[in-house]
């Protein structure tokens, strides 16, 4: 069974891989102004994936956007222009459909799932070919995901070093606790010998925790024991769990990356949240 102790691994060896992979892989297609749509395969996976560029400038940033429990990519590319067009950042959002995703592949990311590669893996290499599609390796990658695709972001920010400059978790269901206790997809727990020095590095990622103050209610809100354990709602789980991160990293002496975003009266709206002053300055962050 793949667990979360087989990613440092992956992600050194992809460190030293990824530069002689690139010399050898046919040259990559530029994603054209405007939108956009292509077939991206990552290893042995075919992505669809949906694509915007502002007109008129050169791309500063590539955008990796994750969709909601609808499989709706489209739709979250476009949910996400006002951010691509306030940073000049070229937006890529993959599609994770439910027949090859379920939850357990796609919310959870994979990190417990018996008998399949974690799909966090995945995304390193979606990063560096959303690079070069956008004109640069050396642009920053910033990740943000709403809903059921924040419950995604922040499995690839606790368990998936070194692939963003900022990682917006706006609104999930569910989060990794950062507990040694809690198991597997829900804390480190489980996830093997490396497990402090995984969640020492998780509080110290930029994340940024954006919460709607009026996503108060229980539509497609995840309602296992696990997620109850975290709140009420999506706005008070995603608080308590920011104040336990502050507080570990506090009570260990570790650095602490994260910080709060709060988005007064929006509830459980994607389109509100990615246009809100609040997304757009954590967007924007990457470029300072």
């Amino acid at each position: 069974m793949p667990t979360i102790r087989s990613l440092r691994p992956f992600a050194l060896a992809l460190a030293v891989l990824t530069p002689l992979v690139a010399a050898a892989a046919p040259p990559v297609s530029a994603i054209p102004a405007g939108n956009g749509q292509q077939s991206v395969t990552v290893g042995a996976t075919a992505l669809t994936v949906f694509t915007y560029r502002p007109a008129g400038c050169a791309p500063h940033m590539t955008l990796l956007v994750f969709h909601g429990v609808s499989r709706d990519a489209d739709r979250y590319r476009d949910h996400a222009r006002p951010l691509a067009d306030a940073a000049c950042a070229t937006i890529v959002a993959p599609l994770f459909d439910r027949a090859r995703f379920p939850e357990n592949l796609y919310q959870y990311g994979g990190v417990a799932a018996p008998g399949a590669t974690p799909t966090v893996e995945l995304i390193p290499p979606l990063a560096a070919w959303a690079r070069a599609a956008s004109g640069g390796d050396d642009l920053p990658v910033v990740m943000i995901g709403h809903s059921a695709g924040a419950q995604f972001v922040d499995r690839v920010a606790a368990f998936v070093p070194g692939v963003a400059a900022r990682i917006v978790i706006a609104n999930p269901s569910t989060w990794v606790l950062p507990s040694l206790d809690t198991a597997l997809p829900f804390g480190f727990g489980g996830a093997g010998p490396n497990a402090e020095a995984e969640l020492r590095a998780y509080l110290a990622r930029p994340i940024t925790v954006l919460l709607g103050t009026a996503d108060l209610k229980s539509h497609e809100l995840s309602m296992t024991a696990q997620a109850i354990a975290q709140g009420a709602d999506r706005y008070h789980r995603g608080l308590n769990t920011f104040h336990m991160a502050r507080d570990v990293a506090r009570q260990h002496g570790w650095s602490f990356g994260w910080t709060l975003s709060e988005v007064p009266g929006i509830g459980h709206n994607a389109t509100q949240m990615f246009a809100s002053p609040q997304a757009i300055a954590a967007v924007t962050s990457a470029l300072r």
